[in-house]
């Protein structure tokens, strides 16, 4: 069965970023940001508890410490770094989470940190090694460092696809600074191919393989409540989508 994961939380002080409330009842696990790369102790507190009564799953989406560039710019790091940066954040949150009598469901690494994962294998180790720590499962990536170490070290995973966001020809999404609008049955499409025929098309338009164990989808797009719905809508009709 496929989930669907939304990236939340990332709101700082007064100012707001994407409708998290309004997408949580079309999502089955909520991605909540732990303060590097957005968030704030507040916001993570209040995440929380409308993901524990909306009755979604919560996870940690640990981000590069880079606030201006909102954590999706590269940055050097070893690989105890990458682990120490993920404890950190992932504690941060765990607390919050524990405080409303839930448990951390999953770890999911937020922008750069989640390319850079996924291609250099010193980062992904560290994820990894994190994810021990915690004993919890990771939404990764197919095909690439993070499969190999994960599959290797026997740590839970599954694999996302991104709805609306663009594919390269290697098969790998494309981060950008901002997140453009598509149409909600344009991302259903995407949905779909994807699901049913584990392919997607690139910026080029070829055909690339992915792996759709998760469907992403992001609260800050334009839109991000009609694309949330229709996904949620789209996998429930065709009998896919996993339960809370």
């Amino acid at each position: 069965m496929i989930t669907i994961n939304c990236d939340m939380g990332e709101a700082f002080g007064i100012y707001n970023f994407g409708d998290d409330s309004a997408c949580m009842p079309f999502v089955t696990h909520a991605n909540v940001a732990c303060g590097f790369h957005a968030s704030d102790p507040v916001t993570m507190q209040r995440t929380v508890r409308e993901a524990k009564a909306a009755g979604i799953n919560v996870g940690s989406h640990p981000g590069l410490p880079d606030r201006e560039g909102f954590g999706r710019r590269r940055m050097q790091m070893t690989r105890e770094e990458v682990s120490a940066l993920i404890v950190y954040q992932t504690g941060a949150l765990q607390a919050f989470v524990r405080a409303e009598g839930l448990e951390l469901s999953h770890i999911k690494p937020h922008g750069a940190l989640f390319g850079m994962a996924q291609n250099e294998m010193h980062v992904a180790e560290g994820v990894a090694d994190a994810a021990e720590i915690f004993n919890l499962p990771v939404i990764a990536y197919s095909d690439c460092c993070m499969s190999e170490v994960f599959t290797r070290r026997g740590v839970p995973f599954s694999c996302e696809f991104y709805s609306d966001l663009d594919y390269g020809d290697d098969g790998r999404q494309i981060i950008s600074r901002e997140h453009k609008a598509i149409p909600a049955d344009v991302v259903c499409e995407r949905v779909l191919r994807a699901v049913k025929e584990g392919v997607t098309t690139s910026v080029n338009g070829k055909d690339v393989p992915v792996v759709a164990d998760s469907i992403c989808v992001h609260s800050d797009t334009p839109g991000a409540l009609e694309v949330a719905r229709a996904v949620y809508e789209t996998l429930k009709r065709e009998g896919v989508l996993e339960d809370t």
